[in-house]
């Protein structure tokens, strides 16, 4: 019998969380977008590995489709600002603003978000986009 989307998507997160190469992951991830192409989580959790995979192409396209799934999501604009900085494309200021008031509003959606920064300066401690997209969340 085949897993369902929602448990290979747990047990994805579960491996990411275990400390498991996002490079290795990229398969499963995107074997969960292909089974379920309108969940945004997924777009935005495959777009987030290949970031630290350091895939910036395909992190922007698969930034843009989770964003498109799910405007409302601060972390799918965030992947999306990350990966215009590195694709060298205009209108970051845009995902950063909204983000932004996403954040405002919620204080579980900040504490995610400042989650996902710590956890993704660990993994690629020089990670410039990322460090530019945490200091203009700090107000800089």
């Amino acid at each position: 019998m085949t897993e369902s989307v929602a448990s290979l998507y747990e047990s994805g997160l579960e491996r990411y969380k275990a400390g498991e190469d996002p490079q290795a992951l990229l398969p499963l991830f995107k074997e969960i977008c292909d089974r379920s192409p309108k969940s945004s989580p997924a777009w935005c959790s495959l777009a987030w590995l290949y970031l630290l995979a350091d895939k910036p192409q395909a992190a922007l396209r698969t930034a843009q489709r989770s964003v498109k799934l799910d405007r409302n999501s601060a972390q799918a604009r965030l992947n999306l600002s990350i990966a215009m900085l590195e694709t060298k494309t205009k209108g970051v200021r845009e995902h950063i603003e909204v983000a932004l008031r996403l954040m405002a509003m919620d204080s579980d959606t900040r504490q995610e978000v400042e989650a996902n920064i710590t956890d993704g300066l660990e993994r690629r401690p020089d990670w410039q986009s990322l460090q530019r997209v945490q200091h203009w969340l700090a107000g800089g």
